[in-house]
């Protein structure tokens, strides 16, 4: 019974931090089936930034956490800006928020996922023990997000990143705690268990038309199960920055 209960606890702190996540995706599914008097895209960052003004408000997400999730904004649009002129993916919905193609709503999609981090590290009590010396930790985070950029032009060091992910992380463990009790996982499990979540969203997004593939674009289709290697290269990446800003507001 106790492991049903812990479950029960993890399930419970898991939907509160995923608040913004749903909140998108409610608001996806409702602009996909109803009409409003401005464009779709316009509609979702009016709700974006309603949501995070909530979640601040009612106390949910400090402003603190809100200064991290900042930073998502900014690198998420800086990849959608690249990747939408590369024709990885594309937003065909017209839009007064729309910059070089990009809906500025999209930011919030990445920020939703820096929401669900630093929401997780608080509520679970997150500690990561074993962990690489931080300039190698942070210049592997470096490399796998100039590789999102760089495998256009060059080669692609995607199975080569998750390599040394495997070798600089491998002896790394994390900790949480559930109630009374600690528990703990090695962070390449959580590191591809966080992917795979964030996998089967982008399969619902997509399906209600926030961004298309090229092979989306006559009729939804399934994303294909290679992304996953690169939501679990972008994952370490978002980790990273959550424990970088987390180390300034220590040493500050």
């Amino acid at each position: 019974m106790w492991r049903i209960r812990y479950l029960f606890i993890f399930g419970y702190e898991q939907a509160l931090s995923c608040i913004f996540p749903v909140a998108i995706f409610g608001a996806l599914a409702l602009t996909k089936w109803f009409d409003f008097p401005i464009p779709r895209y316009d509609v979702l960052f009016i709700w974006c930034l309603f949501v995070q003004v909530v979640l601040v408000k009612t106390g949910l997400e400090t402003m603190e956490e809100v200064k991290v999730i900042s930073w998502f904004h900014v690198i998420g649009l800086g990849l959608e800006l690249f990747k939408v002129q590369m024709g990885s993916w594309s937003y065909p919905d017209a839009a007064l928020t729309k910059w070089f193609g990009v809906p500025l709503y999209a930011g919030f999609m990445y920020a939703s996922v820096g929401s669900y981090v630093v929401q997780s590290w608080r509520r679970l009590d997150l500690e990561f023990l074993k962990m690489p010396p931080p300039l190698i930790a942070f210049g592997l985070g470096i490399a796998i997000y100039f590789n999102f950029f760089w495998h256009h032009i060059w080669l692609d060091m995607r199975w080569v990143l998750i390599g040394l992910v495997f070798l600089v992380f491998g002896r790394a463990i994390v900790t949480y705690r559930l109630d009374d009790r600690r528990f703990t996982m090695p962070v390449v499990v959580a590191f591809f268990l966080i992917a795979c979540f964030i996998w089967f969203a982008e399969n619902i997004v997509t399906f209600y038309n926030g961004w298309a593939y090229p092979n989306q674009l006559s009729g939804w289709a399934l994303v294909d199960l290679g992304k996953l290697s690169s939501w679990f290269l972008l994952v370490i990446i978002s980790i990273l920055l959550v424990a970088w800003q987390k180390r300034r507001q220590e040493l500050s």
